[in-house]
């Protein structure tokens, strides 16, 4: 058995950056507190944050972050191994892989050097749309983390795998995940739901968690992890998440193993009936930006200061527009295709994954990109492209489509 013959191996990814999505690195830096008092040495945890939270000039507790209200600092002795402009997707999947060689970065080159006998736990967080996971300049599409995860099955490179996926539309990402190669999945939404912030810090102005996580990451410092399965973890989940639908992918044998043979164990401490999670402020992801701003406005006292937020505020709401009124002329030149039913629908297993990455690194370039701050609403609009692909359409017929729309619309320069 793997926990009896083989290392335990833990990777831990924050894919955003910027003070309104705290929560991530929070989460992380969460993550990691547990990894390592459950037995984890650090040599085998490889943690991937952008590090721009903790001494943010906007943090009033500087060299402090919190994941839940009033909670302890979970900041201290976090490993820097990927930090800043070294998040990367291709840097993430180098490290999975242990790919030294394919790693871009300066300094030490920490990878999961896993071995056949050996288990890896992933846990990964950040905004997420059909078939895409965020990073702060650059994309994981479904693709090459699937295609990634197969290489490995196939170079013996662990035992069994475990993947949390914490985002958007997670539910997309391995909706092709074979059920036979050991890996097993646990997302927080369905492919065609959107995630949930938590907690809104008054003071740090900003969320704290997100549901999906707040509740895994409670559970794995509440019980006796010897005992506890990953099936009780996904019950547990299933019970508590409110707002979003948690799902799971790929070989559920996994799911019967105790979590401590991907981990080691402390006794989970002992709470009492005033202890237990209590979620708050829930908030869909994609209305953050606009949460933060309204709450901000509201308590500014300084006149100049809160007409620049109003500003910012508009701002935010004519780019979402824009984006709306371009997605909605891409579409108009596939009438029969698009109904609002069809797109509230779950089609990811449908897809090429491949043609999908094709058409929404069209998108991004030619129209929004993403990457850039006021523009990462953009997701929230990629299940459009994701339909399209699942109904068969040629991939340079939709290109063409972007490219006539963003030629003539008016909303470009």
């Amino acid at each position: 058995m793997a926990a009896a013959s083989g290392k335990h191996w833990v990777m831990l990814v924050a894919g955003s950056n910027r003070w309104k999505y705290y929560r991530h690195q929070a989460n992380v830096c969460h993550a990691y507190k547990i990894m390592h008092q459950n037995g984890v040495p650090d040599d085998q945890i490889v943690v991937m944050m952008y590090d721009d939270i903790a001494y943010n000039p906007k943090n009033p507790y500087p060299g402090n972050i919190i994941n839940t209200p009033n909670g302890p600092d979970v900041y201290p002795r976090v490993p820097k191994d990927y930090t800043g402009e070294d998040v990367t997707p291709e840097n993430f999947l180098a490290a999975l892989t242990g790919d030294r060689s394919a790693v871009r970065k300066r300094g030490p080159k920490k990878v999961i050097t896993s071995e056949k006998n050996d288990t890896i736990f992933v846990y990964m967080t950040d905004h997420g749309s059909p078939g895409i996971f965020g990073f702060p300049h650059s994309t994981l599409y479904a693709h090459d983390l699937i295609t990634t995860i197969k290489k490995m099955v196939k170079n013996e490179q662990f035992s069994e795998m475990v993947i949390f996926l914490e985002s958007c539309h997670s539910g997309s990402m391995f909706a092709q995940l074979p059920n036979n190669i050991h890996v097993y999945a646990v997302t927080s939404t369905k492919a065609n739901e959107k995630g949930h912030a938590c907690f809104y810090d008054p003071v740090r102005k900003t969320f704290l968690s997100d549901e999906f996580s707040a509740i895994w990451l409670d559970y794995m410092e509440s019980v006796n992890l010897d005992i506890a399965t990953f099936q009780d973890q996904f019950d547990n989940l299933q019970k508590k998440m409110k707002k979003s639908s948690p799902c799971r992918f790929g070989d559920m044998t996994v799911s019967k193993r105790p979590i401590g043979e991907f981990l080691r164990n402390t006794t989970g401490r002992q709470r009492n009936k005033a202890q237990e999670l209590v979620l708050t402020d829930l908030t869909s992801t994609h209305e953050v930006p606009f949460k933060i701003l309204n709450h901000r406005i509201k308590t500014e006292t300084n006149e100049r200061r809160r007409r620049v937020l109003i500003r910012k505020l508009h701002a935010l709401h004519q780019t979402k527009a824009n984006i709306e009124r371009t997605i909605e002329a891409i579409t108009h030149h596939f009438p029969d295709t698009l109904s609002q039913d069809e797109l509230d629908g779950d089609y990811s297993s449908a897809i090429d994954l491949q043609d999908f990455k094709t058409v929404a690194e069209h998108f991004r370039t030619s129209c929004f990109d993403w990457h850039e701050e006021e523009l990462q609403m953009t997701l929230s609009y990629m299940h459009v492209f994701a339909h399209l692909c699942a109904s068969g359409i040629e991939v340079e017929k939709i290109k063409e489509a972007i490219t006539t729309v963003r030629k003539s619309s008016g909303v470009f320069p």
